[in-house]
């Protein structure tokens, strides 16, 4: 990939300010493009939000196209001394299996972080499927760490996804309650009390068409593959999702996006909300 310019920061700032006073005949509509357009990195890490803060020594690199490495391309959406929390791909294992031990969302961030300091450390707070794309967060110690998860229902306002499953539903919106339980094959099942786990999943009806349904998805508990066997016991399966039930695959994914996360910083008692905006491949399926 050929790049037209790179900078090294000296001072603190933010990206597009960075970018709009050392960017040469460059308007702000130009530099919001190269930004939306995924062609601006920082530390070898893509970015597209606009407020994000540059510190000294950080690399930037602008590209004459978009990247297209799914595993090179991490957007941060937000980052702070505390937390970190990323855009992670579709396919993309968010923590290292037996499998999988190197390609991660979790080796990614923590190769950017290290280029800032290698005394820099993250922690896994809560995790996503690998084929569900989104947002995620780490922490940067695990005293936050332990403050996010010994909390996390109490902290969490919302939890959204957006769905789309195969075909139509009579009920425009709805709520599906009951247990789960996981299996000797990692599948979930639907359990009964004694056995199970509690899972609450709210949906409502965004579009449709002849073939396919975008749904708005909240979970009040956030049990393994939760929306996944909800949607294909309930409702119907989510587009890619052949684990559950799933005949068709026009994404070539599986049709699940965490959408957004609001969280009280249990640090300083302040709501914060998080958004990773909706793939273009599940636009593109309601044209």
């Amino acid at each position: 990939m050929n790049c037209t310019n790179e900078f090294l920061v000296e001072k603190e700032n933010t990206l597009f300010n960075y970018l709009l006073e050392n960017i040469k005949n460059k308007s702000k509509n130009n530099i919001k493009s190269l930004l939306i357009n995924k062609c601006v990195s920082v530390n070898n890490i893509i970015i597209t939000n606009h407020n994000f803060k540059l510190r000294k020594n950080d690399k930037i690199v602008i590209y004459n196209k978009q990247i297209r490495n799914k595993f090179y391309n991490i957007n941060i959406i937000y980052e702070d001394k505390n937390i970190i929390v990323i855009d992670k791909p579709s396919g993309l294992l968010p923590i290292a299996t037996e499998k999988e031990k190197n390609i991660t969302a979790y080796k990614l961030v923590m190769d950017y972080l290290k280029q800032k300091s290698k005394n820099n450390k993250i922690f896994v707070v809560h995790r996503l499927d690998k084929d569900t794309s989104g947002v995620l967060m780490f922490a940067k110690n695990e005293n936050v760490k332990n403050l996010y998860q010994d909390n996390w229902n109490e902290l969490v306002k919302k939890r959204e996804y957006l769905g789309i499953i195969e075909g139509s539903i009579k009920n425009k919106s709805g709520t599906i309650k009951n247990y789960l339980k996981e299996d000797n094959f990692n599948k979930m099942y639907i359990s009964d009390s004694k056995n199970g786990k509690l899972a609450i999943t709210h949906y409502k009806i965004l579009k449709t068409n002849k073939k396919f349904s975008l749904l708005e998805i909240n979970i009040d508990t956030g049990r393994k593959n939760q929306i996944r066997i909800h949607m294909s016991e309930f409702l119907k399966p989510i587009v890619g999702d052949k684990k559950y039930g799933a005949k068709t695959n026009p994404l070539k994914r599986l049709g699940l996006h965490a959408y957004m996360l609001k969280i009280i910083d249990p640090l300083d008692n302040k709501e914060k909300e998080f958004v990773s905006p909706i793939p273009i491949e599940f636009i593109n399926l309601f044209k």
